[in-house]
């Protein structure tokens, strides 16, 4: 797996944004094999569909409303807010408000690499 390589300072300017669904597109900020930090924009109505993956997550709402499902259970978070999502467990967004979310999973999802 390519990592960030040496580089500890990582400005987001540097950084594409790539389209992964209508009303939404990210970042991958850093990653190595263990670890990865992606910044999600989401346009009002954005969706992030119900999924689940093998890996730790835990996201940070930077800004906008969304309202978030984990196992079935709906909550409606704001910026500042955060969630966690164990492996294995149903989870996704819709956003009520535009927003950025800040996503850290571990390890690494490889399956965002190369797309």
């Amino acid at each position: 797996m390519e990592t960030t390589g040496t580089k500890v300072f990582i400005e987001s300017a540097d950084i594409t944004w790539e389209p992964t669904a209508p009303g939404m597109r990210r970042k991958i900020i850093a990653y190595d094999e263990s670890l990865m930090l992606v910044k999600v924009e989401f346009e009002k109505g954005g969706v992030g569909t119900l999924h689940q993956h093998f890996h730790t997550q835990i996201t940070h709402i930077e800004k906008g409303v969304f309202e978030v499902e984990i196992g079935g259970e709906k909550k409606v978070l704001k910026a500042g807010d955060a969630f966690y999502v164990p492996p294995h467990v149903i989870h996704g967004a819709v956003c009520l408000e535009a927003g950025v979310l800040i996503d850290t999973f571990s390890p690494a999802r490889e399956d965002f690499l190369g797309s």
